[in-house]
């Protein structure tokens, strides 16, 4: 090596000194490509192979190089920020959403801007108008009550991504969970423990989830030729307190059932304490089955049973669809199958 060889580029087969500042330049050196390419895929105007574009983000990682969003920004018309529309802030299932968006964005130079839509239409169209005052390159909505006609109005603006959703049009992208499969596969387990008289603590009606849920739950009794009763379903918020009230206006109305299908972990396990406090053993007297797979679930005493459905996994895939519309690409994601989680609070029921 010649005496006046650059000593950064020499040692760039490990990542540089923590004084040494990473340039684009030394991005590509890396990943293989020319620093036209990394900053074409920076600025989400360039149309690259799979391969070659796993290669630059693995570059940035391994580097730790941190793009100047103000100079992308005048170069290219962006802000390097994403607008992230959630339900609620302190949800376990969302907060872990928000976690896998994060992850996914920060590495590549964009920022997420997280707000809050409250379960209410009109504060989730204010939540979209502030954020794209701050000019967003592009929203993720997390579930909502918007209408499928004003999200594609938004999506005419900038790229949206939404979650359970089943929409299409031009710069829009969806990512949809088989609710009603979830629900089915929880309903039938119980079925197959041999249960007959299958509570249901569903959802808020307003909510999309909560409908396709109900739904499932509905189409396991009617394969296993077991009537449907409304007096076994009662409407909860998806929060633990709604579960808690739930099952207990369902032991108070007297209503005869072995075994609850809550239509959330969250609402399963306010369901667990209210049975705990009637003294109603779960699973000896009621077993009790929810949704989501939340990591508290597997610490419930008993561990729960649930259908698993990762919301950190989902954030990921939603922000991976962002990235691919801003470089003009169609989205390829696409949510996993619903996956039954047997624990320890469903037991056979006894002849």
């Amino acid at each position: 090596m010649k005496k006046n060889a650059s000593p950064v580029v020499a040692k760039l087969g490990s990542a540089p000194a923590a004084d040494v500042p990473v340039t684009l330049e030394m991005v590509a050196l890396r990943a293989g490509v020319s620093p036209a390419t990394v900053s074409r895929i920076l600025n989400g105007t360039a149309t690259v192979s799979p391969v070659r574009r796993q290669a630059v983000d693995a570059a940035i990682a391994e580097l730790g190089f941190v793009p100047n969003p103000v100079a992308r920004g005048l170069a290219g018309g962006r802000t390097f920020s994403i607008g992230v529309v959630t339900q609620s802030i302190d949800s376990p299932f969302y907060g872990a959403a928000l976690r896998g968006i994060e992850e996914k964005l920060l590495p590549l130079g964009y920022s997420p801007l997280f707000v809050s839509g409250q379960w209410r239409a009109e504060v989730e169209a204010r939540c979209v108008a502030v954020l794209r005052s701050r000019r967003v390159d592009g929203i993720i909505i997390l579930t909502g009550r918007l209408t499928d006609k004003e999200i594609k109005a938004y999506a005419k603006a900038l790229p949206v991504v939404v979650t359970g959703r089943k929409l299409s049009g031009k710069g829009l992208a969806t990512l949809s969970f088989d609710n009603v499969e979830g629900a089915r596969m929880a309903t039938q387990h119980l079925i197959d423990l041999g249960h007959r008289h299958i509570a249901c603590i569903a959802g808020d009606s307003q909510h999309p989830d909560a409908v396709e849920r109900l739904r499932g739950y509905r189409k396991a009794l009617e394969e296993a030729g077991i009537p449907y009763r409304a007096s076994l379903v009662v409407e909860g918020e998806f929060h633990e307190q709604s579960g808690l009230q739930a099952v207990e206006q369902l032991l108070d109305s007297g209503a005869k059932f072995t075994a609850v299908f809550a239509s959330n972990d969250q609402m399963a396990l306010g369901a667990s304490l209210g049975l705990a406090r009637r003294s109603v053993r779960v699973p000896e007297d009621v077993s009790l089955i929810g949704f989501d797979d939340l990591p508290v679930s597997l610490y419930a005493s008993p561990p729960l049973s649930t259908i698993h459905q990762s919301a950190y996994e989902m954030g990921q895939l939603a922000a991976t669809a962002m990235l691919q519309l801003l470089a003009g690409e169609v989205p390829s994601v696409e949510a996993p199958a619903p996956r039954l989680v047997a624990r320890e609070s469903c037991r056979r029921l006894a002849p």
